[in-house]
């Protein structure tokens, strides 16, 4: 119903052609990306453009209305030449993915029905399980947000999003954003008092120089959360393994239970691999979050060391915000650790 337009620009969606199954899409149209939040954000986009490859929605509203609007969703696609199409029976669709499992897929404008032969050559051509999406999404230089002198977080960016940079700058922290493939001694040259690994898409296994730096952030006790694709890079990093789910979590309405307390969250989620459970009990990390779906691990926090991590989005944007606590937890760890 709402929140595509955090969606569309949350980099996780690299590469990924998103469907929406809410029947009507675009009604209050896109607000203008210089509306910044009061740490100089962008308030309502995750990064600075649209991420995913393509839209598929059922009913395009012409008329968008909204204090905020300044182009429909229409002139927005245009303008960043991302493909999108409308009159599709998008929970149809949906309903059949679910069914066979996540899976490569074409958007067509030809008035001719594709051949099965040459869609076939064009999806084996481009996989999405054979990139590595950290050129396209990560940032390459270092970036700065905040002032604080003393309460510095160092932030590997893997594809993440404002609202992460936003949640930490809420709890009094300056952060220090550095690209994918920082290495240790850079992390640490930066004196951080701890470290969040982020989000972002495709296979974590490509993120080869992040699941070295992280395995040293473990080995000498920095204080790390890991989100999403973060999550599962740190377990690799401590010895467990990742798959490939057969479906994926995406939506703003997935189900989590903390072991801790039992308790029931709804989250946002966006991820198309999980961590192996029987590969997790050697590595010192015990599951946190489960989901009481497919019973796969949605989190997973360190018996000894000061390490932690959620798959799903504790920033969420788009909501619900009920998890917004994991930065608490992070900062409560922080503070115990006292480096």
């Amino acid at each position: 119903m709402v929140g595509y337009t955090e969606s569309l620009t949350d980099p996780s969606y690299s590469g990924q052609i998103l469907c929406l199954t809410y029947p009507l899409i675009g009604n209050y149209g896109v607000p203008d990306i210089n509306i910044l939040d009061e740490f100089g954000l962008p308030k309502f986009f995750e990064s600075d453009r649209i991420q995913c490859s393509g839209l598929i929605i059922h009913k395009l509203s012409d008329i968008a209305s909204h204090w905020s609007c300044v182009k429909t969703l229409d002139e927005w696609l245009y303008e960043e030449k991302i493909p999108g199409i409308y009159g599709i029976d998008t929970r149809e669709l949906t309903k059949i993915i679910r069914q066979d499992g996540v899976m490569m897929g074409i958007i067509s404008s030809s008035k001719n029905k594709l051949e099965k032969l040459d869609a076939s050559a064009v999806l084996q051509k481009d996989r999405y399980d054979n990139k590595n999406f950290m050129q396209t999404v990560s940032s390459k230089n270092v970036q700065v947000y905040g002032n604080s002198n003393d309460k510095v977080i160092v932030l590997i960016d893997t594809g993440t999003k404002f609202s992460i940079i936003r949640n930490l700058l809420m709890r009094g922290y300056k952060v220090v954003q550095l690209p994918w493939n920082a290495s240790f001694n850079q992390v640490m040259s930066i004196k951080p008092k701890g470290v969040v690994i982020s989000n972002g898409p495709g296979d974590p296994k490509m993120c080869q120089e992040t699941i070295k730096t992280a395995t040293q952030l473990i080995e000498k006790s920095i204080p790390t959360l890991g989100i999403c694709l973060g999550n599962q890079i740190l377990a690799l990093s401590a010895g467990a393994d990742t798959f490939k789910l057969k479906y994926g979590h995406r939506g703003q309405n997935k189900t989590c239970m903390n072991i801790e307390n039992n308790q029931s969250y709804i989250t946002s989620q966006n991820h198309g691999y999980g961590i192996d459970p029987k590969t997790l009990e050697m590595t010192g990390f015990e599951p946190w979050f489960f989901n009481p779906d497919d019973k796969t691990i949605e989190g997973i926090i360190h018996k000894d060391k000061p390490a932690l991590a959620v798959q799903f989005h504790p920033e969420a944007s788009p909501g619900p915000y009920d998890c917004t606590f994991v930065f608490d937890k992070f900062t409560e760890i922080i503070d115990l650790n006292k480096r």
